[in-house]
Order: structure tokens, then C-alpha cells, then sequence
């Protein structure tokens, strides 16, 4: 069995929650025996035996074509959508219906919503990572639902080692506030985080990558009147400073729109810190009652629950569930039983 990694081509760009899990996946992969190399679009005279399945990270239209011209030259794939939507399945499920007469008088109208649908609709099998996220796909985009497998997302068991003295010993901080994320992401609402960190006397870190546009300007703007604030340009993900950080705060915090699921908070919660996280996009099926949710549209919940976090002892409860459940091993070994799956029905 072979097993082909494909994503969109500027993933490495941005470097966001599927970038890690291609990667991850792909060295628990190596040590389960499995060959599974990254798709390279630039190499010619390409073989495929019978054997040899796709997975596609991402079902939207940076993947359409791709996954279209899969479908024309026969070869199999499995793909994780990573897909979620604040609308509702019955709203999505009537924009489409609008879509489908707009296109008998307009041809070529295609949403973003109806290219998600083609390349589940023709993939062998789906792989949401959330069960909220396989509703949206079964409800809103009428996909198969005896094609869906859930696939969760997992974190690296290092994060559960952090010397938390490494960062105490660069920053001279400890037992504080941490968010990890893109600075000028809209759905990241970290504008709304610092200014609820502005009511809270407490030290607290940003560890990000900016965007370069308006919103990250005035994040910058209004965090410099913070001086319980420290904001650290981004810290590789390998870096053991990174693991440091999670091992050496206190609470690490995630307003974010959604997160499916949110992969540096579950890192941050193997490393023993307490969550306070959005309550939106599958986040509860994850970290359920061991974490505190917040009302991502309120500054003085987000200062509340923060402060609630902070009063709380380390929580162990949920270390040991991320360890149980969530390490990429354990991920790994369940998603080639679903690759083994496909291959019995070929």
C-alpha cells in the first residue's frame, strides 16, 4: 500500500493547523511501515499501481481541480474536508438550493459549498476530524453518510516533555497568560483577547505570525499600551522553546470563531496548562467539561474566564486524556485501518 499526502500548493505559506497535520502524519507513517510521500505536482511519468490511494487535506476550491483530475484519471482518495461553517446545515442546505436555480439561468455558478460537496461526493471515503463538522457535511452538503470516518486531529507527545525553564530562562516569565496564533486573523480574535488582557493584571504572552494587513496594526497599537504584555515573533514549531512556553504557563487561551479543534490548545493541554477556549467548531468534543468555554463576543467574559483559569490548579485530568487519546501514534494507526478499508473495496 502507498499513500499520497495532497494538499494546496501554499500550505507551507501559511503554516496553519494542516500543515502540522500532514507533517505529523506522515512521520507516524514512516514508523508504522507505511509509505506515504508528499504529492509532487512536478514530477513527470507518474505510476500509480493498484494500490496506491490519495489523500486530500482540505476540500475546498484550492482543491477542486486536483481532486477533479483524480476522478478523470481513475485514481482512488480519501479526503479530510476540514471544513466548518458558523451557518447553520438547514442554512447552507437552502443557499445551495438558491445555487442550483441561479445556475439554470447562469451558467458556470459555482460556490464554495458545492466544490466541498464534489470532492466528498467522489472521494471513497470522508474523514471529518469532528463529528460537528461530519453534520455540516451530512445535513448541509447532503454527502454519503456511510462514507464518513472520523478522523481526529492529534498532537506530538513531546509537548507531554517541555522544560518549562527554557522559556523562564529566555522571557523571565512563568505561570502566565499564553496564546499562540496568527496575529490579523479575523476568526482568531485575538483583538478581542488583548483587549480583554488589558483588564487583567497578570503577565500574559502572544507567541505569533503576522498578517500583514490593518487588523494586525491595530492589534499592535493597542497590545503596546499593555505593559503586562509580551508579544514573541513566531517560534518554530519544532523549537523546544515553543514546548517550553505551553509547560511554563499558567493558562493558555483560544477566543478564537471556531477551532476544529485547535491543535495548540490540545498541545497546551498535554503540557499541563488550563484551557480556556471558543466553544465553537467541535472544540467540546475534544476537550469536554475539562476546560472552561467562553462567549467569544464578550471582552468581560473573556477577561472573566481568563481570571476564573488562572485561580485553578494544573489540570491533570485532561493531560492524561489528550495522552490516551489524541497522540498522532494513536491517530496514525487508526487512520491506516481506514486506508486499509478502501483498499478491500478496490
Amino acid at each position: 500500500m502507498r499513500v499520497f499526502l495532497a494538499t494546496y500548493q501554499s500550505i507551507m505559506l501559511t503554516r496553519g493547523g494542516p500543515t502540522y497535520v500532514l507533517i505529523e502524519l506522515k512521520k507516524e507513517f514512516k514508523k508504522l511501515g507505511l509509505e506515504a510521500p508528499f504529492f509532487n505536482l512536478w514530477k513527470g511519468n507518474f505510476e500509480f499501481g493498484k494500490d496506491d490511494i490519495f489523500h486530500i487535506f482540505v476540500a475546498d476550491v484550492r482543491n477542486y481541480a486536483f481532486a477533479k483530475s483524480l476522478v478523470k484519471t481513475g485514481i482512488k482518495y480519501v479526503v479530510s474536508p476540514i471544513f466548518f461553517s458558523r451557518h447553520s446545515p438547514f442554512l447552507i442546505k437552502s443557499y445551495r438550493i438558491l445555487e442550483s436555480i441561479s445556475r439554470k439561468i447562469l451558467k458556470g455558478i459555482y460556490s464554495e459549498f458545492s466544490m466541498v460537496k464534489m470532492v466528498c461526493n467522489n472521494a471513497e471515503l470522508i474523514l471529518p476530524n469532528t463529528m460537528a463538522e461530519a453534520n455540516l457535511l451530512i445535513k448541509g452538503l447532503g454527502v454519503a453518510r456511510n462514507k464518513i470516518r472520523l478522523m481526529y486531529n492529534g498532537v506530538e507527545e513531546r509537548f507531554l516533555h517541555g522544560d518549562p525553564s527554557l522559556f523562564e530562562k529566555k522571557y523571565g516569565m512563568k505561570d502566565f497568560i499564553l496564546n499562540v496564533g496568527h496575529i490579523g486573523s479575523e476568526r482568531k480574535n485575538t483583538f478581542s483577547l488583548i483587549k480583554a488582557l488589558q483588564k487583567i493584571d497578570h503577565p500574559a504572552v502572544i507567541i505569533t505570525d503576522f498578517f500583514k494587513n490593518e487588523l494586525t496594526n491595530e492589534c499592535i497599537r493597542k497590545a503596546r499600551k499593555n505593559k503586562n504584555l509580551l508579544i514573541v515573533n513566531e517560534i518554530a514549531h519544532d523549537d523546544p522553546l515553543l514546548a517550553s512556553a505551553y509547560a511554563s504557563c499558567k493558562t493558555f487561551v483560544l477566543p478564537s470563531m471556531f477551532e476544529t479543534p485547535g491543535i495548540a490548545a490540545m498541545e497546551a493541554g498535554l503540557a499541563g496548562a488550563n484551557i480556556v477556549i471558543t466553544p465553537y467548531g467541535g472544540t467540546k468534543e475534544y476537550f469536554k467539561d475539562m476546560v472552561d468555554y467562553v462567549d467569544i463576543y464578550s471582552i468581560d467574559s473573556i477577561r472573566e474566564t481568563i481570571l476564573n483559569s488562572l485561580n485553578k490548579k494544573p489540570n491533570e485530568r485532561l493531560k492524561e486524556y489528550i495522552k490516551k487519546n489524541f497522540l498522532w501514534s494513536v491517530i496514525a494507526q487508526k487512520t491506516v485501518e481506514i486506508y486499509k478499508e478502501v483498499l478491500n473495496k478496490l
